[in-house]
């Protein structure tokens, strides 16, 4: 397997030394190049080929992180060169090059797929530039699974270039994925992040036609059926008895305070001591940037008074929503629900047990259609979701119509507007 570390050459009048990378594969190659990069000896792990923590050395982690993505940058494009012959110091040396500069191997006869293909390439390095943060991995997976459709699209019909993404392409896409059975929403995904493609290539000079930008070119979407649990299914689960499953009873109690906090998933490990003050947690959403204080919730409390103050490890989101399903159907959440979705133009409707349905998001919907219900003011709620809009708000709200009708019911009746009529 082929590996990456990192290693400095120093003499007794180092003030910097140069951070070196070593990319070796058993006895086909070993090889060194320069990563442009700088640092004191004395914050040098030697034997770990990493840097070290010292608190004086404020810069340790972005230049750690820089570290990493070199490494993982490297590695990728070992994977994706056919030839590995060609693996010599000179690929090395040109594989850092295009890690610092991608644009500068962009020609401009670029294809659409090629353009892609360097756009998920170098996907990890990219900066989502609403919260300064690296693209997450959900996003990258996104752009992967879009290019595999496009492909297998290209197979049935022809290679698309830039030139060809018009209104024609866009009702023969949509309907390609359609025969896919995709649903209305996932295909509305493709098209987005396909745009996203063709927006970053115009942006770069490398795309010049625009027809895509068209407002009938659009993303489409439908209302999609979700689940969330009530407050009593909530209790329900946080008082079902998991101590012979450990394991389990971690998942539980990270959604039962997910359903609590309003906090996506990727966001539950921020909440450590140094982020609670007083009553609230205060922090960072990863996702768009967004600073949130969230009132603790007495259930809150305890769980992370049962962990120290801290949740524990997280593991990935999949085996996490694996085994939500496992701990809803043993607490018995297992009321029918009734999805509705649109496949080849037509809407099915089919029935679950919740436990079948309930993933890491539930929670999010849980939180906002709960305090919705308990009419705490939408603002309120937002200002806890860090949803940014009323409309992407609402689509969280899993109210029905006679629940939404009792809230009003309720409002007038607690200010005296309503009245009874007389027999």
């Amino acid at each position: 397997m082929a590996k990456a570390k990192f290693f400095i050459r120093t003499s007794q009048k180092s003030k910097q030394a140069n951070i070196r990378v070593r990319f070796y594969h058993g006895r086909l190659f070993d090889l060194t190049a320069n990563t442009t990069k700088q640092i004191k000896p004395e914050f040098w792990n030697k034997k770990d080929g990493r840097i070290r923590q010292r608190a004086e050395f404020t810069e340790a982690d972005n230049l750690q992180k820089n570290l990493d993505k070199i490494s993982s940058f490297i590695l990728e494009q070992y994977n994706i060169t056919p030839n590995k012959a060609k693996i010599n110091k000179e690929w090395l040396n040109l594989a850092i090059d295009k890690f610092y500069n991608p644009n500068k191997y962009l020609q401009d006869n670029t294809t659409l797929f090629g353009y892609i293909q360097h756009f998920i390439n170098n996907s990890k390095t990219r900066i989502n530039i609403r919260t300064g943060n690296p693209i997450c991995y959900k996003m990258r997976r996104e752009y992967a699974v879009t290019f595999d459709y496009l492909r297998k699209y290209s197979k049935e019909y022809s290679e698309p270039d830039f030139i060809d993404i018009d209104m024609e392409f866009y009702q023969q896409f949509v309907d390609f994925l359609r025969k896919k059975e995709l649903a209305i929403n996932t295909i509305g995904k493709k098209i987005q992040t396909l745009k996203i493609f063709l927006n970053a290539a115009t942006e770069q000079g490398i795309n010049k036609y625009q027809k895509y930008k068209s407002r009938n070119f659009t993303a489409l979407s439908e209302e999609s059926d979700n689940i969330y649990l009530t407050k009593a299914e909530l209790k329900q689960l946080y008082n079902f008895d998991f101590s012979n499953k450990p394991y389990l009873e971690r998942v539980r109690d990270k959604f039962i305070v997910a359903s609590w906090t309003g906090l996506r998933y990727s966001d539950l490990q921020q909440i450590t001591p140094d982020r609670i003050n007083g009553d609230f947690i205060e922090l960072k959403q990863k996702k768009t940037g967004g600073k949130v204080v969230i009132p603790l919730h007495f259930t809150v409390k305890e769980i992370l008074s049962k962990y120290e103050g801290a949740l524990p490890k997280p593991i990935s989101n999949q085996k996490y929503n694996q085994y939500l399903k496992e701990v809803a159907k043993l607490a018995g959440i297992n009321e029918i629900f009734s999805k509705t979705a649109s496949y080849k133009g037509m809407k099915h409707e089919k029935k679950f047990p919740k436990y079948e349905l309930i993933s890491s998001h539930t929670a999010r919907r849980a939180f906002c259609t709960n305090a919705y219900k308990d009419n705490i003011p939408t603002l309120a709620i937002m200002a806890i979701s860090g949803h940014k809009t009323e409309q992407a708000f609402l689509k969280y709200i899993k109210a029905d119509g006679k629940e939404h009708a009792e809230k009003v019911l309720k409002a007038w009746q607690e200010s005296g507007d309503f009245m009874k009529v007389a027999n």
